[in-house]
């Protein structure tokens, strides 16, 4: 890369860091304040009165319930997107083009409407609020996992599977040994975006949970309605803005430790010297 190339980058890494970072400066002052009449340019008194009203008042709970949510909306929208963007991808189904725009269609249609009328057949059926939550936010998240889903597939390799087969290897071996570490990185990426819809959910848990199941935004929600209280919600807000860093962290912490075994798979000339050593056979496994 030329001097000017790098310069350029490191240019717009800057902007980048400062677009995301500056919104958080007032958060911080607000979180980190205990008196601030706003006629002068910082507060006249510091402290973390706000993180202990966040807490004192159900903050942990909610966190814990939010926390909850979004792992679970994850662990069952990530494989539910993985094997439909499979079967689009290998025309395994019938009408895949209807198949995939009934996919889409949580994220075309209103969200609110969509909620309502929900709402009214799960009230119909009588399922339990949180089983409610749950299956419509997984819903919610299909089109996304699908679609990263399907990138992932669109530069996959269905040679390696067709190889470990020949050599031997059972289809607990090809999933394991195979399949999910090519597809680690793009797991990662939809399981993050799953986790997210579920962590940063507020309409769905609030019309379908009643008002019962209080998650995180739904109390950060309840706060920034009241006034006075701004040292409470910024820390409310600093709170749930801390999971989803990590869980992205993560994420691309997991998707580099797999771009060098990817790298080193798909230098080799054929598949068959990329898992002659790995693979178990089929009495093995």
């Amino acid at each position: 890369m030329t001097p000017a190339g790098r310069a350029g980058r490191a240019v717009f890494w800057v902007f980048l860091v400062t677009w995301f970072l500056l919104p958080l400066v007032p958060l911080a002052l607000w979180a980190a304040t205990e008196t601030w009449t706003g006629t002068t340019r910082l507060p006249q008194e510091w402290g973390v009165q706000g993180f202990t009203d966040t807490f004192a008042d159900g903050g942990a709970a909610a966190l814990l319930r939010s926390l909850a949510l979004g792992c679970v909306v994850g662990a069952l929208a990530t494989p539910a997107g993985a094997v439909a963007a499979r079967a689009l991808t290998l025309r395994t189904v019938p009408w895949p083009r209807l198949v995939s725009a009934l996919l889409i269609a949580p994220v075309a249609l209103p969200a609110f409407a969509v909620v309502m009328g929900l709402d009214v057949v799960l009230l119909r059926l009588h399922a339990p609020g949180k089983l409610g939550i749950v299956l419509v936010l997984v819903v919610a998240s299909l089109p996304y996992t699908t679609y990263l889903m399907r990138l992932a597939y669109s530069a996959y390799d269905f040679a390696f599977e067709d190889e470990a087969r020949t050599l031997g290897a059972s289809q607990r071996a090809v999933l394991w040994r195979v399949r999910l570490p090519l597809l680690a990185p793009g797991l990662a990426a939809a399981a993050f975006l799953a986790f997210l819809v579920g962590w940063s959910d507020y309409i769905v848990t609030l019309l379908i949970g009643g008002g019962r199941f209080v998650t995180l935004p739904v109390l950060v929600a309840s706060a920034a309605s009241g006034t006075g209280n701004e040292p409470t919600v910024a820390a409310l807000s600093i709170t749930a803005l801390m999971p989803p860093f990590l869980a992205l962290v993560a994420a691309g912490v997991l998707r580099r430790s797999f771009a060098p075994r990817m790298s080193r798979v798909s230098s080799r000339p054929t598949p068959s010297d990329a898992f002659r050593h790995a693979l178990p056979t089929r009495g093995a496994a």
